[in-house]
């Protein structure tokens, strides 16, 4: 997390790159893409850096997420988790 917003950029890339893996190979299990869940999207300190530095990037990680789960590619997930980082904000 030291490279700041290229570093943010890059966790969204990885993300990018998982899911196109799955698309054309079908390989990525839904705990793999629960474990992006986990360390991106639910760690309150690695959120608060990306949004920090690159909040498209968080937004993005969370578009490719739902998109996985749209195509099917990830079957086991609780959408709600992933929309609130799409979605802005209700409660203002």
């Amino acid at each position: 997390m030291r490279h700041g917003y290229k570093g943010a950029f890059e966790m969204a890339a990885t993300v990018d790159f998982l899911f196109a893996y799955d698309a054309t190979a079908k390989c990525v299990e839904d705990y793999m893409y629960q474990g992006i869940v986990d360390a991106y999207l639910l760690d309150p300190v690695v959120v608060e850096f990306i949004q920090q530095k690159n909040p498209y990037a968080l937004r993005d990680i969370a578009e490719k997420l739902l998109e996985a789960h749209k195509r099917n590619l990830w079957e086991d997930v609780n959408i709600g988790s992933i929309r609130s980082f799409v979605e802005p904000s209700t409660s203002s």
